[in-house]
């Protein structure tokens, strides 16, 4: 039985875990804060557009157990919002207790405030050092760390550490592994020719609002408030990581999410001008805090990877999650996740990895981000089952589907109906 060492645990390091232990490897799971999921503590939203093809394709090919619970504390499904069909909404204050259940249920070893700064490295690395000094061997390495941070990479990118759920100044930044082990990372560009990009969206206290919005967003699970002219902002589109939300609508409305707070689907606004805004004359921010301001800066160090998610250079290190790619949501990481596990785990145990097809949107995701590599506009462009240019590609190749049985067929066709259980 080999050991995978697996450093985040975000929504892709915990499908990692849960990956690789379900193929027989002793799993520790590294986590610098003292919460898993990271920002899926503030996302909360699923199945909407190509996610809900997605879902149903790593569903039908074992890996359902995230996506189970997701389902379970959503609090509005089948929501139709501005671009977006057929969405679920988790409830971000009840997820992360259930999901640490979850991984406690498989026997893997969580390590909280367990932040790696470095690697110990000969041809393939033997083990990950930590801020407090310790030393954690392992046959095979998961980073899963995400592309936000450190602090600096905030205040110089964007307008400052926004005191976002990450909480840097409380548990230190986040260090790339990659580039400790000697390999070069990628860094995201945007319109306005800055590095990086902006968190799409902010959290409220939803008993803030009016109870006029309270209601709406009770009943429909959304709410779309008109802005007034002068409080129109486009600029901040070409900012913000989540194209899928950088439509006019975006800009020229308030568009509330319910998720058990009230998510607030821009990257930042000022808040003495939201107060202006009938029904948001007490409205309070409660991630980030500095969401009047600004929010995280993500995109700084993504790793390079082929489609089996395994590191370009270095023959035991996966990459998974924001870490693996210019991937855009909590599908997206569980989707990487799931394939780094499970092939890092038959890396030790010295089988034949998976490299998903392209007959699916999930195999196809993987592989079209690696194509775009070779273009000259690749640092600027964001991958998502959502929206974009990757769900358009989706329609165009007869991907999307919200047919189930159909969908269960097309990965049964493909071979791999329940693979990750295998």
């Amino acid at each position: 039985m080999g050991k995978i060492v697996i450093i985040g645990g975000g929504w892709a390091g915990i499908a990692a875990a849960i990956g690789a232990r379900k193929q027989g490897a002793e799993v520790t799971l590294l986590e610098k804060t003292d919460l898993l999921l990271g920002l899926g503590n503030v996302g909360g939203i699923m199945r909407n557009n190509g996610r809900f093809t997605a879902t149903e394709e790593n569903i039908a090919m074992g890996a359902s157990e995230l996506f189970d619970v997701t389902d379970k504390l959503a609090v509005h499904k089948n929501v139709n919002f501005p671009g977006h069909n057929h969405a679920s909404f988790y409830d971000v204050n009840k997820m992360e207790p259930s999901v640490r259940r979850i991984v406690k249920k498989f026997g893997i070893d969580i390590r909280f405030m367990a932040r790696v700064v470095d690697v110990v490295k000969e041809e393939a690395l033997r083990a990950v050092k930590t801020a407090d000094g310790k030393t954690i061997e392992g046959d095979a390495f998961i980073e899963a760390t995400g592309s936000t941070g450190p602090m600096g990479n905030c205040m110089r990118y964007g307008n400052g550490c926004s005191m976002c759920i990450l909480r840097c100044p409380a548990f230190g930044p986040r260090v790339s592994l990659t580039e400790k082990a000697g390999l070069d990372d990628l860094t995201a560009t945007r319109r306005d020719g800055g590095k990086g990009a902006f968190s799409g969206s902010c959290k409220l206290d939803k008993s803030t609002l009016s109870k006029k919005l309270q209601r709406k967003l009770d009943k429909d699970g959304y709410v779309v408030v008109p802005l007034p002219p002068h409080l129109i902002n486009k600029e901040k589109l070409g900012k913000k990581v989540c194209q899928q939300y950088a439509l006019d609508e975006f800009a020229e409305n308030i568009i509330l999410i319910d998720t058990g707070s009230a998510k607030l689907m821009t990257s930042y606004f000022n808040l003495e001008e939201l107060r202006t805004i009938p029904g948001f004359e007490d409205v309070k921010f409660i991630d980030p805090y500095a969401g009047g301001k600004g929010n995280s800066i993500r995109y700084m160090s993504v790793g390079v990877r082929d489609e089996k998610m395994r590191a370009k250079g270095i023959s035991n290190l996966f990459l998974a999650g924001e870490k693996s790619g210019f991937f855009v949501g909590h599908t997206e990481a569980i989707s990487t996740g799931s394939l780094a596990g499970y092939n890092a785990a038959r890396f030790v145990a010295n089988k034949e990895m998976l490299t998903l097809p392209t007959s699916l949107a999930v195999g196809d995701l993987i592989d079209y981000a690696n194509r775009v590599l070779k273009e000259n506009d690749c640092l600027s462009r964001r991958f998502t089952f959502a929206g974009g240019e990757f769900f358009e590609r989706m329609k165009e190749r007869g991907l999307y589907s919200v047919d189930e049985k159909a969908i269960s067929k097309k990965v049964e066709a493909a071979g791999l109906l329940n693979v990750y259980n295998n």
